[in-house]
């Protein structure tokens, strides 16, 4: 039997808000256990929660990213249920009025289709704090300093139909709230997680299957690892014979597989009520105006206009747009060189190469974007090869230069141009190989081709690497056929 894969995802992006969603706690990450969550956070007696401004017109941004309804009106709920790191025995979050209702994303897939994915509603809600399980000998310690943290929680319709499909999905979020500056998006923080709901059907079938939820997946990597196993173990329990029950599940990324949690809850189950301590929030249109007025160039938008701006391919557009940290450093580069496609070779070889090694972001680069497009403005202008190029990339980074045009000067990599120059060297090297030349001359067409390669390659070695290898071709040419 063929199946389909049905997948619905919920992400969690916890807001750059400087304070907690309903109190004055800071939300700084790495903080020592217990030093930021108030008395608000605890829910004890005689305290009550002040909704943070800045944690909405966060929602708006998005919603009005997602071309979504943002509702006028909107209530807090709360969510009961009981376990140790919410204290206050239940959870504030939004149920039947979220902020931000219908929506969509376009995502790029991999062979460079696109297909848009449903938003069904992203609601805000306050995060519950941590268990931690080691070095307590047997016990469980609580952490509530993410109590109150501010969260968006994004909920797909279950538009998407596999594993690579929901990475391309989360990637795009990711891209998203970073754009907005509503998210840092540091996953392994756990700025941004994801539970993927999962079902399988028959090809043809309209119903839906029974669904699993794999909660709290923290990396695009594992997204893709934890629904494709689930995929499968879904497929054999139905074959042979069994039935899928809808539950929870852990994806445990040591053993590469998903185990069961608990069953999975209704909403019923947790007794949703209007929060009496909240009021309704109430969004006017000219609060939507101002946002939409301030919503910056998003991802779609960039990758469109560096296709039609610069003539970039469509896959270079995508890797350069991919964040705004990246795009903003290419442009950069662009606007001091005046060439967007050596700038973008040398942005997603040379410099991508650099940081991946170092493990730096973007904005650590030891290359600014000044010192690249000074860089490549000498390749253009024939001052430095490619090849001498590279030296001088490393030295940049390596700090032995203010400018390009220092490190040319100071390490004396200024390329040779001079013809006389040139054809003196050339006839070094010539007289040195007499027999290869000999050789050269007597070959037939093929075999002529291999060797030209031999000759270029004394010249560079020859010239250091400094001689314009245009014109080292053009005159090697014709010195090897006169």
């Amino acid at each position: 039997m063929q199946w389909e894969t049905v997948i619905g995802l919920e992400i969690h992006a916890q807001l750059s808000t400087q304070s907690k969603i309903f109190s004055a706690s800071a939300i700084a990450f790495g903080a020592e256990p217990n030093t930021q969550a108030s008395l608000v956070d605890l829910g004890m007696p005689g305290t009550l929660p002040v909704l943070n401004a800045e944690a909405v017109r966060m929602a708006c941004k998005f919603g009005l990213a997602i071309d979504a309804h943002i509702a006028p009106q909107n209530v807090f709920a709360r969510k009961n249920y009981f376990y140790p790191d919410l204290p206050k025995g239940y959870q504030t979050s939004q149920m039947d009025h979220p902020i931000v209702g219908k929506g969509f994303l376009d995502i790029t897939l991999e062979d460079g289709s696109s297909k848009r994915i449903g938003i069904t509603r992203a609601h805000l809600e306050e995060d519950a704090g941590k268990s931690l399980h080691e070095d307590f000998h047997g016990m469980s310690g609580i952490d509530l300093n993410r109590a109150g943290t501010p969260l968006l929680e994004i909920v797909s319709e279950p538009d998407i139909r596999s594993a690579k499909e929901a990475v391309a999905y989360v990637k795009a979020i990711h891209a998203l709230v970073r754009y907005l500056g509503i998210c840092d998006g540091n996953m392994a923080e756990g700025s941004l997680r994801c539970d993927c709901n999962v079902s399988v059907r028959p090809v043809g079938q309209a119903e839906y299957g029974t669904r699993a939820e794999i909660k709290n997946v923290n990396s695009f990597r594992f997204i893709e690892k934890a629904i494709n196993h689930e995929v499968q173990r879904q497929i054999e329990r139905i074959e042979d014979g069994g039935k899928i029950v809808q539950e929870t599940r852990l994806y445990d990324p040591n053993k590469d597989e998903t185990r069961s949690m608990r069953s999975k809850e209704e909403a019923n189950d947790y007794r949703y009520f209007p929060c009496p301590d909240l009021l309704p929030v109430v969004i006017e249109q000219s609060f939507l105006d101002e946002i939409g007025a301030s919503l910056p160039e998003l991802p779609v938008e960039k990758r469109a206009r560096f296709e039609a701006q610069f003539g970039l391919s469509a896959y270079d557009a995508d890797v350069l747009a991919a964040t705004r940290e990246l795009a903003d450093y290419f442009e950069a580069v662009n606007a001091v060189c005046g060439d967007a496609k050596l700038a973008a070779n040398w942005v997603m070889g040379e410099l991508s190469s650099l940081l991946n090694k170092d493990a730096l972001a973007i904005e650590q680069s030891p290359v600014s974007a000044e010192q690249l497009g000074g860089m490549i403005l000498r390749i253009k202008d024939n001052t430095i090869s490619g090849k001498i190029a590279k030296m001088v990339f490393e030295a940049l980074a390596a700090g032995e230069g203010a400018t390009a045009d220092e490190v040319i000067e100071n390490k004396g990599l200024k390329q040779v141009t001079d013809s006389g120059a040139i054809e003196s060297m050339l006839d070094e090297v010539l007289a040195a190989n007499a027999e290869q030349v000999e050789q050269y001359r007597t070959s037939d067409e093929a075999k002529r081709g291999k060797m030209f390669g031999f000759f270029v390659g004394q010249a560079m070695k020859a010239s250091k690497g400094k001689a314009n290898p245009g014109q080292v071709n053009q005159l090697l040419k014709k010195k090897l056929e006169g």
